[in-house]
């Protein structure tokens, strides 16, 4: 049984639209298919038509009895068309993970009931969630391979860079290797943004971008709020067209067997156990290699994901970069850190912005460091007229605040160049409260590298967060 994990953690970038037909088309072609949901909102029932109230047994009650013999994949399946059988989820999924925290098997539960039923299907679609997490560890190790939908829209091509090192990682966490590969979807071929970001996937995955889209198609939306996969549908629209080559594409270039190796025992409760990579048997090619690797087999896994890090670089690490540079060329004036209150001019109008005023730097024996330096000059400060956010001015020509509190419109606090010393800053009236914020340099969303206070948005990367009190 070929099993295939469709894995985001983004929401909104069709994974259960791609889970459904994709498992529907095999089925069409003959292929005995289990569709899995993974995911406790439980979209592949309601996009099939299952109604939530009658399923009596679920994925959650497979993973709570494991091999116990209490229930097999059979007792849970919902047979959707002559080749197609669904195993739904229900809301009781999302409690699972902390049933099964303390179990030595938790992370191999799906892997283990799904193999008991192997000799019955030929291929098996995994929905997971949207989210990282036990279950997404659970359908990674009973996965051969991982298809990733990325939407042809900019945050998500954004989110889909790290996208790729976050399943690297926890495939080796697991301690099962398998196949990457990117899906775009909801792919607009009328506009360029689309084209341009379909580029721009090439450009970064490579051969792990695959040869095909799927394309936006208002039949794949009617389809599913009718229940029914685009197969029954509507068989002659755009949508069954994509995902016919999709499944084409897919039975024309099975996996390789995966390399697998033991895990750690605590890798699933601590999450920093290293895993362990078996030597290679002698001509046999890694799974699912690189570019780089390919060109250089003696590259190290380690080296690789070195090597792609440096590549995904965002425009936040450039400007880190510039900002060293800037400290040790003696290009900063480095103020005295004033109180709050002397420090700042009150704004003449509703518009004005206080100033820093540039102080006499005291002698010192030593330099300070760097680290010493940067929370010193950058970054935020809380003063009596407001939050005051100052970023370096070297390499921008246009910088903005966007947060929770001015509803993400950077175009309402925009930062103002200080040439004095060298610096942008705003402050802004905030009220008390928890706030996430970006900042728009150029046009480009980045992190505030000066706060260390951030956490991680839907769109996989990391927000900061600033604390008004």
């Amino acid at each position: 049984m070929r099993t295939i994990a469709i894995i985001n953690q983004k929401g909104g970038c069709g994974k259960t639209t791609v889970s459904i037909n994709l498992a529907a088309t095999l089925a069409s072609r003959g292929f005995k298919t289990l569709l899995v949901d993974m995911d406790p909102q439980s979209h592949c029932a309601l996009g099939l038509a299952v109604p939530e109230a009658q399923i009596d047994k679920s994925t959650a009650d497979l993973l709570r009895s494991g091999l116990s013999g209490e229930l097999g994949v059979a007792d849970i399946t919902w047979q959707i068309s002559r080749n197609l059988d669904l195993a739904p989820s229900t809301v009781a999924l999302a409690g699972v993970e902390p049933q099964l925290a303390n179990a030595p098997d938790r992370d191999r539960r799906l892997a283990q009931v799904l193999a008991t039923a192997a000799d019955r299907y030929q291929y098996c679609i995994i929905d997971c969630p949207p989210s990282i997490g036990l279950l997404t560890f659970n359908a990674l190790r009973a996965a051969d391979e991982v298809i990733v939908p990325v939407e042809t829209g900019y945050f998500a091509m954004q989110g889909s860079f790290r996208q790729e090192q976050t399943i690297e990682m926890l495939a080796q966490k697991v301690g099962h290797r398998v196949r990457f590969s990117i899906l775009p979807t909801l792919y607009d071929v009328r506009t360029k943004l689309a084209r341009e970001i379909l580029n721009e996937l090439k450009k970064h995955f490579g051969d792990k971008l695959l040869p095909l889209v799927i394309n936006f198609n208002a039949k794949l939306k009617e389809a599913a709020s009718f229940g029914q996969p685009i197969t029954e549908y509507d068989a002659g629209s755009r949508g069954m067209q994509d995902f016919e080559e999709l499944a084409a594409w897919l039975q024309q270039h099975p996996p390789r067997a995966a390399l697998s190796v033991a895990p750690a025992e605590d890798v699933v409760a601590h999450g920093s156990a290293e895993a362990h990579t078996p030597p290679r048997p002698a001509g046999a090619p890694e799974i699912g290699p690189s570019p780089a690797s390919s060109a250089n087999p003696s590259l190290s896994r380690a080296a690789e994901l070195v090597e792609r890090a440096r590549e995904l670089s965002t425009r936040t690490v450039v400007l880190s970069q510039r900002l060293n540079r800037e400290v040790h060329d003696e290009q900063i004036h480095e103020p005295i850190p004033p109180k709050p209150a002397e420090s700042l001019e009150a704004p003449a109008s509703s518009e004005a912005q206080p100033t820093l005023q540039p102080l006499a730097v005291q002698p010192a024996p030593e330099r300070p460091g760097l680290q010493e330096k940067l929370e010193r000059v950058y970054g935020i400060k809380h003063t009596t007229e407001g939050v005051l956010f100052i970023q370096p001015a070297e390499g921008a020509g246009r910088v903005g605040v966007a947060g929770d509190f001015n509803n993400w419109n950077p175009a309402s606090t925009p930062m103002r160049r200080n040439e004095q010393l060298g610096v942008w800053q705003a402050c802004i009236k905030i009220p008390a409260g928890r706030y996430r914020y970006r900042l728009v340099v150029d046009g480009q969303w980045v992190q505030d590298p000066h706060n260390p206070q951030t956490e991680t948005n839907p769109f996989g990367e990391l927000n900061n967060v600033v604390e008004v009190h």
